[in-house]
């Protein structure tokens, strides 16, 4: 089924509302995370801020690709585990992202399911060396999308 002019349009307010969304959560989580692994691990507001905006941003991100596929009219689902397999499949992003992607998805079911083990070096190595460069790509990579709609 097509998309109707109206449709694409609120689609696209609906990604680049999404996109200022995550951009929030990234300055928040950017702005208290701890210089150091010691930090922390003994500062336990800001383990917990941290943890919470990891799966703020994992949502939102899983929320994105389920609008992106709705916006490149490919047939999906809803089901948000395999949102980022199926960009993937269609050639919208690469495999590299896509495997990260599906572990910042993963890091975010890990800490909202198992909190009392959450090991915080990988949850802070994760925020201080991949999590923002990842985001960023598939964030600009989603606002490429909504930009080349044609109405």
């Amino acid at each position: 089924m097509r998309l109707t002019k109206e449709e694409k349009l609120f689609l696209k307010k609906r990604i680049e509302k999404k996109i200022e969304e995550i951009e929030t959560y990234l300055e928040d989580l950017y702005s208290f995370v701890p210089e150091n692994i010691e930090e922390y691990k003994g500062d336990v507001v800001k383990r917990m801020a941290c943890e919470r905006c990891c799966e703020k941003i994992a949502e939102a991100l899983v929320d994105l690709a389920i609008f992106l596929i709705r916006f490149k009219e490919i047939g999906y689902n809803d089901e948000d585990e395999k949102a980022f397999g199926v960009l993937l499949k269609n050639n919208i992003i690469d495999e590299k992202l896509c495997g990260k992607l599906r572990n910042l998805k993963g890091m975010r079911d890990y800490i909202a399911h198992r909190y009392g083990e959450i090991n915080d070096e990988i949850v802070f190595n994760s925020v201080k060396n991949d999590l923002e460069k990842d985001v960023e790509d598939f964030l600009a990579m989603s606002k490429k999308i909504a930009n080349e709609c044609i109405i």
